[in-house]
């Protein structure tokens, strides 16, 4: 059965998600899903995108950011979300690859903005016991831009990058730009001054699936593009078997399904951001009156 994206779905329909990445397109037609509908992606000789949703003439919306191929069913803005650190002319953009996941893309962006299951899911990597508290930091709806943010968020980490020898106390920030696309700007190893920018770009093909696109925006000149790649996807990999066995598949946003801790202020702040824009695509739970 197919699961389209109810038409009062603004939120989800009028987003830029990301369905694939630019490197992977040839000349020959490309399909994908996108929020139940079949879509169709064509390059032409010119280099040239255009995209079409099944049964439907009229081309969707085009857009070519950060590695990545992005549409709307909707009337998404005028671009994708702003990633400034993704101009500077140092940073290597790292796309790594899409993986498939049998869990709402609601509930793969909630893992992500996770800290709590470092030391248990990432052991040795992103983190480890005994040190597995997390400190508290600070939650914020940005309604200027419509977003998102944590701020003052510390992991002590083993191994926080490819490129970091040893141990460090890392420092994070979260975004969460829309409902399917958050980022993380972490402690840099290579640079005091500047973060790494760490995307992930979800694409949900039905409410209880999706399709993760990570994308790095990293400050290294010692790592191959082959070893960051296969660093991030062994880390994500850990983190899908987790997705893959929570129930319900759908995320709750309905406050009184899951009982939070100190450490889930950030979730709690993100599904009832979710709750306020009535997004219903991936979700279940008491909807705001209208």
């Amino acid at each position: 059965m197919t699961h389209r994206a109810d038409q009062n779905d603004c939120a989800v329909l009028d987003s830029w998600h990301a369905v694939g990445f630019l490197e992977t397109l040839g000349t020959a037609p490309t399909h994908t899903r996108l929020l139940g509908v079949d879509l169709t992606i064509q390059r032409n000789v010119d280099a040239q995108i255009t995209i079409r949703a099944q049964g439907h003439d009229t081309p969707l919306p085009v857009a070519e950011r950060y590695g990545c191929l992005w549409t709307s069913l909707g009337t998404p803005p005028a671009t994708p979300l702003a990633i400034p650190e993704a101009d500077e002319p140092d940073r290597r953009l790292v796309c790594c690859g899409s993986i498939d996941v049998h869990a709402s893309g609601l509930r793969v962006v909630e893992n992500f903005l996770d800290m709590a299951h470092f030391p248990f899911v990432h052991t040795n990597i992103l983190g480890a016991e005994p040190q597995t508290e997390v400190l508290r930091y600070h939650t914020e709806s940005r309604r200027d831009v419509d977003e998102i943010w944590a701020t003052d968020c510390r992991f002590h980490q083993p191994q926080a990058a490819l490129s970091a020898v040893g141990g460090q106390d890392t420092g994070y920030i979260y975004r969460v730009a829309s409902p399917f696309v958050t980022l993380l700007y972490k402690t840099c190893p290579n640079d005091t001054l500047r973060p790494d920018v760490i995307a992930l770009f979800v694409q949900p093909t039905e409410p209880e699936r999706c399709r993760a696109h990570p994308v790095m925006f990293l400050i290294d000149d010692f790592s191959t593009q082959a070893d960051l790649i296969q660093f991030q996807q062994k880390i994500f990999l850990q983190d899908r078997i987790i997705l893959e066995n929570q129930r319900p598949r759908l995320l709750p946003l309905d406050a009184r399904a899951e009982i939070p801790t100190r450490a889930d202020s950030l979730s709690v702040t993100y599904r009832r951001w979710l709750k306020q824009k009535q997004v219903r695509y991936g979700a279940t739970g008491a909807l705001p009156a209208a």
